[in-house]
């Protein structure tokens, strides 16, 4: 259980009311679905249920932003320990990714708030840094992530791959910046 904290929170965030109804938590299984967000992600229908696997065994966490009467609007997934070891170690680093908030619910301090939530959550842990790749492109989660305090420390190639819900292996390439932030 997360202990209380003191959170800063935006303006727009705190006028909006919101806050006070949505519930940060973890995944369940039964949240499996909910993650595919109407169809758009069930594509990583097999991944989604890895990743839970992985949390299951204690390498994950996967939070989610629960909006009273409406559902999933956010999630962000954090890997505790993996086999690259610069990115998340079990002890110190972690690595955040998959973090996304529905579209009509960007802009309102949701993300920033869900994001120290869990920079919150795994100081608590003993976690001293927490890195993510970020495309490239994606220009407004790179200020995002900037404004939180993260900073590029390199290029990320960016190639992967996934099991998709056909069944078939899927390649993919987004040319990210791998960013870092000292906890504590």
């Amino acid at each position: 259980m997360i202990k209380p904290v003191q959170i800063p929170i935006s303006s727009s965030l705190q006028n909006s009311g919101l806050l006070f109804l949505i519930n940060f938590r973890k995944a369940t299984e039964r949240d499996l679905v909910a993650l595919e967000w109407n169809g758009e992600y069930s594509h990583y229908r097999q991944l989604y249920k890895e990743i839970f696997e992985s949390a299951q065994k204690g390498d994950a966490i996967l939070w989610l932003a629960d909006l009273k009467d409406v559902g999933i609007i956010g999630q962000l997934f954090v890997q505790l320990i993996s086999v690259r070891m610069e990115l998340a170690d079990g002890m110190s680093r972690a690595y955040l990714y998959a973090f996304r908030i529905k579209p009509n619910y960007r802009r309102n301090g949701i993300g920033s708030y869900m994001l120290s939530y869990v920079e919150r959550n795994l100081i608590e842990r003993g976690y001293h840094y927490i890195c993510l790749n970020v495309n490239r492109d994606n220009i407004e989660a790179r200020e995002l992530y900037e404004r939180s305090g993260y900073h590029i420390i390199a290029a990320e190639a960016g190639y992967w791959h996934y099991i998709d819900n056909q069944g078939k292996r899927q390649y993919v390439h987004e040319p990210a910046w791998r960013m870092e932030k000292e906890l504590g």
